[in-house]
């Protein structure tokens, strides 16, 4: 059963159309690993077994008569429990939200997964609202990294990325608005791309704007291309959502224009972090890309991030009486308020300094296909914290700096893993290019992938030797 679980979606379906193995097969096998491998972690805020089965069973009277639904057909899928599933309650990590139904409605990313055959076993955790960069709630509790249970998978997408890290389904849905599918990739050791903005409808629309993304996380980078192909369909409910789009020519990585920023220009970074990204980048060289060392030319922008991410934050819970205020994260009751006084000139100056952010990359963009940096500045850490003990900032923002630049940006950004520290924690490599050029950077990741392959390696709960 594991090793079924353990199956990469691509491997599932050709196992599918060779007859080799059935949808019921595998969705048992990843609900088997739920109940096995989620205690340690606590991923999952929601199993939905039996409607899971009930669909493989559908899917595989689909494959028995050659009629498969679509490009998912009886994958196992993963939702964080931020995005509207039909039937079942969305609670996103908060005990100020009711259960009571009749929850009619998916999100558009949920709903192109059914109309794929797409299988969906559960919903995943999330931090409450999604405001911060680990997983933690007054909700669920704690989840934890599978490499190490001491310590954090990131966030905001934390349950979905250790999900996947542990076999308990191989592709997830999840949201990026500062680093939210990239951050836990990079400490779970797994694969996540935040496409450009629009390219993935969502709805409702995001408290937090503009800067907020769908995007899939996944094993392999040809499982998170087939899953962004499925998301990325039209979806009316969503007026700023781009064209469908075309299918785009394969990219080349030889002859590409490679810049490597190992801080930016303004991050500290770890010393084990920077000497696997590091590697990482020179891997670019030996594929025939043209890469030397250059920073985009620009400051830390996170204090006109915050503005933008805390007056989201307090149109998330405006409607909240003082009374149900007191439910909520600390943290998120803090910076809820803080964002209530940002005046409407002060936003106006953030998007202003967004605004110049992108002017910026564009032109760096005319001069580099893609930019490498790390994805963190820093290996996992203790589960249960905002930032790490003894940090000198109390926000999530502090240690995340390589990532919500380009969710202001709107730009594609990938997180692909790139090494180990000797503690056994992974090392994230972001790679990130202009608006539009996902193709371009999902092929460069791919590249990597295949020069420096990570599928050897799973973590073990609780076991970061392995």
């Amino acid at each position: 059963m594991a090793e079924i679980a353990y199956l990469t979606a691509s491997e599932m379906l050709a196992a599918f159309r060779a007859g080799s193995l059935s949808p019921v097969e595998a969705t048992s096998a990843v609900l088997a690993r739920i109940a096995e491998a989620d205690p340690s972690v606590n991923a999952f805020c929601l199993v939905t077994a039996d409607e899971a089965l009930d669909a493989a069973r559908a899917s595989e009277e689909r494959w028995r008569r050659g009629e498969p639904l679509g490009l998912l057909d009886g994958v196992p899928v993963s939702v964080k429990d931020v995005l509207l599933t039909r039937g079942h309650p969305t609670l996103r990590g908060s005990r100020t939200i009711a259960p009571d139904g009749p929850w009619p409605d998916d999100s558009p990313a949920v709903a192109r997964v059914r109309e794929h055959g797409g299988v969906i076993v559960g919903k995943t955790t999330t931090p409450e609202l999604g405001w911060k960069g680990v997983t933690d709630n007054p909700l669920t509790g704690v989840t934890r990294n599978p490499w190490d249970t001491s310590r954090t998978p990131g966030g905001s997408s934390g349950g979905a990325s250790a999900a996947v890290a542990l076999g308990m389904a191989p592709l997830a849905l999840g949201t990026d608005g500062g680093g939210s599918v990239r951050i836990p990739a990079g400490f779970t050791g797994v694969f996540a791309h935040k496409p450009t903005y629009g390219r993935v409808p969502h709805f409702p629309a995001s408290p937090f704007g503009t800067l907020a993304h769908v995007g899939p996380i996944a094993w392999s980078v040809a499982d998170a291309e087939l899953l962004l192909e499925v998301i990325s369909g039209p979806d009316s409910r969503d007026w700023s959502a781009l064209p469908p789009s075309v299918p785009a020519a394969p990219v080349d990585v030889r002859g590409l224009r490679i810049a490597f920023s190992p801080t930016l220009g303004y991050a500290p970074v770890d010393a084990e972090v920077a000497a696997a990204v590091e590697k990482a980048a020179a891997v670019f060289t030996d594929l025939g890309a043209r890469v030397e060392q250059a920073d985009p030319g620009f400051a830390d922008p996170v204090e006109a991030f915050h503005v933008l991410w805390f007056a989201g934050a307090a149109r998330s819970v405006e409607s909240l009486t003082p009374a149900r205020r007191e439910l909520l994260d600390p943290g998120l009751r803090e910076i809820s308020e803080q964002g209530a006084r940002h005046s409407a000139l002060d936003y106006l100056t953030a998007t202003a300094c967004r605004m110049e952010l992108g002017r910026l990359m564009g032109a760096f963009h005319e001069d580099y296909d893609l930019l490498l940096t790390p994805t963190l500045p820093i290996p996992a850490f203790e589960a249960g914290r905002e930032v790490p003990p003894d940090w000198p900032s109390p926000r999530w923002t502090s240690w995340t700096p390589f990532t919500y630049p380009f969710n202001m940006t709107q730009q594609p950004a990938a997180s692909v893993p790139c090494g180990f520290t000797s503690a056994g924690l992974p090392v994230g490599l972001q790679v990130v290019g202009p608006r539009h050029a996902d193709a371009r950077v999902l092929a460069a990741c791919r590249a990597f992938e295949q020069a420096r392959p990570w599928h050897d390696r799973r973590p073990g709960a609780g076991d970061s030797s392995q």
